[in-house]
């Protein structure tokens, strides 16, 4: 929502992992692969400020969503051809089967 139309449908986030914590709140890392390292600067943004209003940001509706506070850790990594691995696709949902 962030990049409007400068990151292209090249870019897919994994969750690595959710861990609910001791005082109720969970932790979640994800990873956001593009395809392209001009995509990855873009998510980056000058300083990091473009993914950590992308990360502040899907905090919010995370918490909203779970109706708990959320940590949320973002990495941006290139992976190119991600959109062509069958298994990524069917475990995303984007297979032909």
């Amino acid at each position: 929502m962030q990049t409007h139309e400068e990151i292209p449908y090249q870019a897919t986030v994994e969750t690595e992992s959710f861990k609910e914590r001791p005082d109720g709140s969970v932790r979640i890392d994800a990873t956001i692969y593009v395809s392209r390292p001009g995509h990855k600067a873009i998510l980056i943004g000058e300083g990091g400020r473009k993914i950590r209003s992308i990360g502040e940001r899907a905090r919010l509706d995370l918490g909203r969503l779970l109706e708990r506070p959320c940590h949320l850790f973002l990495n941006v990594r290139e992976r190119a051809g991600w959109d062509e691995e069958k298994a990524r696709l069917r475990a995303i949902g984007l297979d032909d089967a």
